[in-house]
């Protein structure tokens, strides 16, 4: 680390402690000191015990519901640009909010700009990410963002599994880029599945287009929350003729009875992030640390170096 650059400081959200911990441990500084102040009717307030003043700060925090962990993540950045930081990095592993990045029907609000400008307004100076639920949320910031991808951590992975017939699924239309993007690196076959909602999390009707006879899949999504989409999926694709059914999901939210469809799904295996904590274990579920791809690209934002390397889609 070049001795003329202010020593940076990492601290986190009490949410993502277990993730931050092994992203400081790989940066190769010790997580910051905070302490939480709660009061009685569940207002808190988060204190740096060091000084920050003109260093470059990380605040490393997934902002998954319930909205207490967004309020964390808003008070810290305050907190640190009320302390004289130089700069303010927000490190969020998982942008939550994000689904609502549009106007899909009258009268409903764009969360994931509001979000976006909260983050703005408390003092973040930059934002670093991992697969936004849509790639125009980059464009709800002024300032810059850098939006990593989980392929950089999934794709060894599937290499190692060295499967015959390797075919790509998209659970539904809007996945389709990130499925292409997958099957141009592993030289692979793509299917897209076609979904109809009745309402959020509820699946009316499900086709599937392309052949999946004899073939090893594997979906891919960017979150995972009731596994809804993904069990039903998996189980049209085993009555279609797929060999094996896997799935590669970033941000395992798992919500609701996500866990018991899992379980009882034709799904051989479900590769996630740590970028939100397991709520439960299952041998179904697989987890790779997402700790590496964020400790190098912050320590090539400290040092001023190019990060377009961590970017394979």
């Amino acid at each position: 680390m070049s001795s003329c650059l202010p020593q940076p400081k990492i601290f986190t959200c009490k949410q993502s402690e277990y993730l931050a911990e092994k992203i400081a441990q790989a940066f190769g500084v010790p997580l910051g000191k905070v302490i939480t102040s709660t009061y009685s009717d569940g207002e808190f307030q988060p204190s740096f015990e060091e000084s920050v003043r003109g260093s470059r700060v990380f605040v490393i925090g997934s902002t998954f519901p319930n909205s207490d962990h967004l309020m964390e993540m808003l008070l810290m950045i305050d907190a640190a640009k009320r302390s004289s930081a130089r700069h303010i990095t927000a490190v969020l592993p998982y942008f939550g909010w994000a689904r609502q990045d549009r106007k899909d029907k009258p009268r409903v609000p764009i969360a994931a700009k509001l979000v976006a400008k909260m983050l703005e307004t408390a003092g973040a100076t930059r934002i670093i990410t991992m697969d936004l639920h849509a790639d125009q949320i980059q464009g709800f910031f002024e300032k810059p963002v850098d939006h990593l991808f989980a392929s950089t951590i999934f794709l060894p992975y599937v290499k190692e599994l060295n499967l015959d017939n390797l075919t790509i699924a998209s659970p539904d239309m809007g996945g389709s880029k990130r499925a292409y993007a997958y099957s141009k690196f592993l030289e692979s076959d793509v299917v897209i599945c076609y979904k109809q909602r009745a309402k959020a999390n509820v699946i009316s009707h499900m086709e599937l287009i392309g052949d999946v006879t004899g073939k090893n899949v594997i979906l891919v999504d960017d979150m995972v929350d009731t596994a809804g989409t993904l069990s039903k999926a998996a189980d049209l694709m085993m009555e279609r003729g797929a060999l094996s059914v896997r799935a590669i999901c970033t941000h395992p939210i798992l919500s609701g009875n996500a866990y018991e469809r899992i379980e009882n799904s034709c799904l051989k295996e479900l590769i996630v992030t740590d970028s939100i904590p397991l709520k439960q274990e299952s041998n179904k579920i697989k987890v790779l640390t997402c700790a590496n791809l964020f400790a190098e690209v912050m320590l090539s934002v400290q040092e001023n170096k190019s990060i377009s390397s961590k970017f394979l889609m």
